[in-house]
């Protein structure tokens, strides 16, 4: 059966559940963080979940999301308008108020204005959803559709300019809607905002802790893998290290770490690996030298989807490779997370539009010979550092800055060229040294170069050049699922760019990459 965008996010280690109802946003995952900050248990349901399974569970409340669709277009997802009855709280969200509205006996129609980005929302009158924030708040708005006339029961308790229904409720049925996003980080007040409906209006006492995930996740790996080994691939990253430290206290010395040096590292990150893993966790630890057939296999490809999957499919093959001396080992361990399922799920048959594809879970070989063992594949990245510290690893390896699974093939636009590696290697080195230099390294989500085919004309030493053009992309994050460009001080940014000019042959330009996620993402491919 393949993995779906409404996989359990977590095991149930709660007595209270709230259900997130998948209709195709792809701030679903993102309101179940939100959710999880709260520290409220949550799981994320497919759309047309029958009420009768959601009754099974301790269900607290329903959180519908948002979605691209028309409540009128043939093939929109729906809801079973018996959640409704179900005796619980329901909060719709932009798409998830429209499909109530619409359900209920309400009116939706296309708005003569379409709202897409930062909006100001009016409060009218009292409002549980609503209690405690100003009359005036700063929200997110992304709809094309709106509510023309509400259900029975329903009253309006916030309008903006562009949008006289933003907030609406009916106490008396335990129903709410929004039609902004609070979840996402450019509502200012959004986490109050779920917070008055977990809390204020469904009764969560806030009892999810990240140790009870982790030994759930200890007891689930010794559960599957019996007396079997298992064999990972270690990357350098927190995740994979995290993945090391749980399956380690899960089965002792049947694990065995293999380190692929696939031609895509940053600078030192092989030695940084062989030092940090032999080290600190005295384990079996292989590494294998595979950079040239990376390389043969990435020559002339510049489409990123394609340089994903071959570099998925070749990790798969060295791996096997060289686990072949491990007989007993059934087991492959990944540092899957869940933003990679989420961002994935189009191949996987979901309702959410598919953004790129994940190495560890889009471009797998079925016939790759291992049962898959993922820890993590239900958290999200600061979760996965929590769970770290809960582990005992070093903070200076939790902290570590996420590092894409295709390595710098995905920061390397156009060709990947031996040639083209080194020039950005040595940038990204320059640009990580200065940000941790000036002390932002943990001010920052993410700090890095990527290197463009695009040529421009420079003067260095009186000469004409004609060479590519690094960008410098730094953001700030909690989760990674949304970001903001950071507002890094000028002479720190001239000291990267002097530098990368001066000392990194083949740049003779750097620009600063000034976008948001959404709607652009943190990485280019």
């Amino acid at each position: 059966m393949p993995r779906q965008a409404w996989v359990t996010i977590l095991p149930p280690l709660s007595n209270e559940l709230i259900a997130v109802l998948d209709l195709g946003s792809q701030y679903t995952q993102l309101i179940a963080r939100r959710i999880r900050e709260q520290q409220v248990y949550c799981r994320i349901f497919r759309h047309d979940t029958p009420p009768r399974v959601l009754a099974r569970e301790n269900l607290k409340g329903i959180i519908l999301s948002g979605g691209p669709a028309s409540v009128y277009a043939p093939g929109s997802p729906k809801v079973d308008p018996g959640i409704y009855a179900l005796g619980v709280p329901v909060l719709g969200i932009c798409y998830g108020l429209q499909l109530t509205s619409h359900l209920l006996g309400g009116k939706v129609i296309k708005a003569s204005t379409r709202e897409y980005g930062p909006a100001e929302i009016r409060r009218k009158g009292p409002s549980a959803l609503l209690k405690g924030l100003p009359s005036r708040t700063g929200v997110w708005m992304s709809h094309g559709d709106r509510v023309d006339s509400l259900p029975k029961g329903f009253r309006v308790t916030a309008s903006s300019p562009d949008c006289r229904l933003a907030a609406v409720e009916a106490p008396q049925r335990g129903l709410y809607g929004l039609q902004f996003h609070p979840e996402v980080a450019h509502t200012t007040l959004g986490r109050d905002v779920l917070a008055n409906f977990l809390v204020g209006i469904c009764g969560c006492r806030r009892d999810w802790r990240i140790g009870k995930v982790v030994q759930e996740g200890i007891r689930k790996v010794r559960a599957q893998v019996g007396r079997d080994e298992v064999v990972l691939g270690l990357s350098g990253g927190v995740d994979s290290a995290v993945v090391a430290a749980l399956l380690h206290k899960a089965i002792g010395k049947r694990l065995h770490c293999i380190f692929v040096d696939n031609g895509l590292l940053r600078k030192g990150e092989r030695e940084l690996v062989e030092r940090t893993f032999r080290g600190h966790f005295h384990v079996d630890l292989k590494v294998a030298d595979a950079s040239a057939e990376f390389l043969r296999a990435l020559k002339g490809v510049t489409d990123p989807e394609r340089k994903r999957k071959i570099i998925g499919r070749l990790f798969v093959r060295v791996f096997e490779r060289e686990a072949k001396r491990f007989r007993r080992a059934r087991f492959l361990a990944q540092g899957t997370l869940y933003p990679d399922v989420i961002e994935s799920v189009a191949a996987f048959g979901g309702p959410t539009a598919v953004i790129k594809s994940h190495h560890n879970v889009g471009g797998l070989p079925k016939d790759m010979g291992f049962e898959l063992v993922e820890p993590l594949r239900d958290l999200f990245k600061d979760e996965v550092r929590r769970m770290g510290l809960e582990l005992g690893l070093p903070k200076a390896l939790v902290w570590r800055q996420p590092f894409p699974g295709p390595g710098l093939a995905v920061r390397c636009l156009g060709p990947v060229t031996a040639q083209r590696l080194q020039t950005l290697r040595e940038a990204d080195a320059i640009v990580r040294q200065e940000i941790e230099a000036a002390g932002y390294d943990r001010k920052v989500w993410q700090a890095f170069a990527v290197l463009i085919p695009v040529r421009s004309v420079g003067v260095m030493g009186d000469e004409r050049t004609y060479e590519e053009a690094a960008v410098l992309r730094a953001v700030t994050s909690t989760d990674g699922m949304t970001a903001d460009w950071a507002r890094l001080p000028q002479d720190l940014l001239a000291r990267i760019s002097n530098r990368i000019i001066n000392s990194v042959r083949g740049v003779n330009r750097v620009v600063y990459d000034i976008s948001t996620k959404p709607p652009s993402t943190i990485e280019w491919e």
